[in-house]
């Protein structure tokens, strides 16, 4: 499947597609990813402003990557007319992009509104977790499991509003049939059921806090659900109850999507007649309004800001390491760590991310310096690195 840049006559898109420039300018460039970039850009015909993400072709390197890019955007023009995911407005491809041109949502990242406001109740939250659970339902009812939820894929298409949602990025979804089990393991910082099955949980609207890989997936493995740690002890009842439906890990008996949206007469047996939403996100529900433990979003934040980790270490793996050297982990600490210390301090990471083409600032460097810094020595030693990045090597 590998092809040089000059030899691109191949179509990723299996057909020959409109050039887009021809429809649309591309402006300043809004983000990068470790695939492509995405642009804000400017439809000729209407004036109206829309979002392109540019893939890279020279970066599909395999048939899966290049399958990975066709079945996002058939699931993108699948989804699309549901109010709370994004809209795709068309494909185009030339001899060394792909294009995926989609509405733009201007008011940013549900995890950045979180952070901003500070004062979440878990009213709010049941209100927005009511949202995208009902994203997860239109999805499973379509065939289409997404992979990837976070409030980082949430979008919000008007700042003002907090409930107007959008799901973004199906970059990691899947085609599925009922009864499909699926046993792959996708990212580690993906949502925690992924592993296991197309059901999805709303736990990290609440607490934020996933633990390690290993952790994670041994808790999904056995079940299990910690509920005495801070600050869960301080989270309502009917909050805990919801969460410990959906992480049941015995399928038949874990509530679906569609369940947690509408509850049927438990009275009547093998009658599933609507009757309102789980008690915790239906309309003037038992959700209390007081403002959730300051805890709740510090371990969002912390969670978040390792997971950039993850995909600043996953870029520099893909983009600057050979094929020999993928699980390369030693090499990149060892880059780092310019005074060959063993352990990299918060001047060592920031030089090295901007050798990298990091544009992150100071700020947001120091959020990703104590995420790795299990130990709180104000260094990320080699252990911690390899703890931090190892699942993008298996």
């Amino acid at each position: 499947m590998r092809r040089s840049v000059e030899n691109q006559a191949y179509y990723v898109l299996g057909h020959k597609t409109p050039n887009i420039r021809d429809l649309y300018t591309l402006g300043r460039k809004l983000g990068q990813g470790q695939f492509g970039t995405t642009y804000l850009c400017t439809e000729i015909l209407t004036g109206l402003s829309m979002l392109a993400k540019s893939i890279c072709k020279r970066k599909l390197i395999s048939k899966e990557d290049v399958e990975d890019v066709r079945r996002e955007i058939q699931i993108m023009h699948h989804l699309a007319g549901h109010k709370n995911i994004v809209t795709i407005k068309g494909a185009y491809e030339d001899p060394l992009y792909v294009h995926i041109v989609m509405e733009l949502c201007s008011g940013g990242e549900l995890f950045d509104r979180i952070i901003q406001k500070g004062h979440y109740s878990e009213r709010k939250a049941a209100e927005l977790t009511k949202i995208i659970v009902g994203v997860v339902e239109a999805c499973h009812s379509l065939g289409v499991m997404h992979r990837d939820l976070k409030p980082e894929n949430f979008l919000l298409v008007n700042k003002d509003d907090d409930f107007s949602l959008k799901a973004i990025d199906f970059g990691l979804s899947v085609f599925f049939k009922p009864g499909q089990i699926f046993t792959d393991v996708v990212e580690a910082h993906i949502m925690l059921l992924q592993r296991c099955t197309s059901r999805t949980t709303g736990q990290e609207q609440m607490c934020g806090q996933l633990g390690t890989q290993q952790g994670i997936f041994d808790a999904v493995l056995k079940g299990y659900i910690d509920f005495d740690s801070d600050p869960w002890p301080l989270i309502s009842d009917s909050a805990k109850d919801l969460i410990r439906k959906m992480l049941c890990s015995t399928p038949s008996e874990r509530l679906t999507a569609h369940e947690v949206l509408c509850m049927s007469d438990l009275s009547v047996k093998l009658t599933y007649v609507c009757i309102t939403s789980h008690p915790w996100i239906c309309e003037n529900g038992v959700a209390p309004d007081r403002a959730l433990d300051p805890a709740v979003l510090s371990r969002l934040k912390q969670f978040s800001a390792m997971n950039k980790l993850k995909k600043m270490a996953l870029r520099v793996i893909a983009e600057s390491l050979s094929e020999e050297e993928i699980a390369g982990l030693k090499e990149m600490f060892m880059a780092m760590d310019t005074d060959n210390s063993g352990a990299i301090t918060f001047d060592e990471l920031k030089a090295g991310l901007r050798r990298y083409g990091s544009t992150l600032k100071d700020t947001e460097i120091r959020d990703l310096m104590d995420a790795a810094d299990v130990d709180n020595s104000g260094t990320i030693d080699y252990k911690e690195f390899v703890a931090a990045t190892v699942h993008l090597t298996n």
